[in-house]
């Protein structure tokens, strides 16, 4: 468990540097967070603190289980929560993007962009067979096992199947700029998910 935010993937980008050269970076909408629940290792046998993102603007589609979870904090509905840890955090403290700093090394985690049914050249890099002409054997696996012995294919053996979709964490991520005013946080390089995902920004171990 990490200290860090939640935050909305907006795009990319890019940045100028102080040296003129261009740099291509994402920009994370990061909270504001507002904690909603603290546990303790008495109660519920561990300590965290539970942090929400994204209020709800309709709150009748909420089951009755979070209602009364959230009345309970005396906090808004919000569609989205994770645990950090609870640190100095108390029930209705907001946390946002100046908890990082430009410099920073973070660690972002999000879900990959789905890329449906992939056969092994793509899913899993293979080379494939020769493109030449009278070729009858472009982007098929290969071998996948052994003949008469023991007759049946290994497992985890690479094959074609449904690609992306996981929960992928990037680590060692440059903060290149925060923007306390706009909640905005600019990262270097890409990160995990779609535009418009929801990604974890935790503080790295520098």
């Amino acid at each position: 468990m990490r200290q860090g935010i939640l935050g909305k993937k907006l795009g990319m980008t890019q940045v100028y540097g102080e040296d003129g050269r261009a740099i291509p970076v994402t920009v994370v909408e990061a909270g504001p967070c507002r904690v909603v629940q603290i546990k303790d290792r008495g109660q519920d046998g561990y300590d965290a603190a539970q942090v929400g993102f994204m209020e709800m603007k309709k709150n009748k589609r909420l089951t009755k289980a979070m209602s009364g979870h959230f009345a309970k904090g005396g906090v808004p509905a919000y569609r989205h929560l994770k645990e950090v840890p609870t640190g100095e955090l108390k029930v209705g403290d907001e946390i946002t993007v100046g908890i990082f700093e430009q410099g920073n090394r973070v660690h972002v985690t999000g879900r990959s962009i789905g890329k449906g049914f992939q056969g092994v050249m793509k899913r899993h890099n293979y080379g494939g067979g020769p493109d030449t002409h009278g070729s009858m054997f472009n982007r098929a696996p290969g071998s996948i096992g052994q003949c008469s012995f023991p007759s049946r294919v290994f497992k985890n053996i690479g094959m074609p199947g449904r690609m992306g979709g996981e929960t992928v964490t990037m680590r060692g991520i440059e903060v290149v700029e925060v923007r306390p005013e706009q909640n905005i946080l600019l990262l270097k390089g890409g990160i995990p998910g779609a535009r418009g995902s929801i990604v974890f920004i935790g503080k790295g171990d520098k």
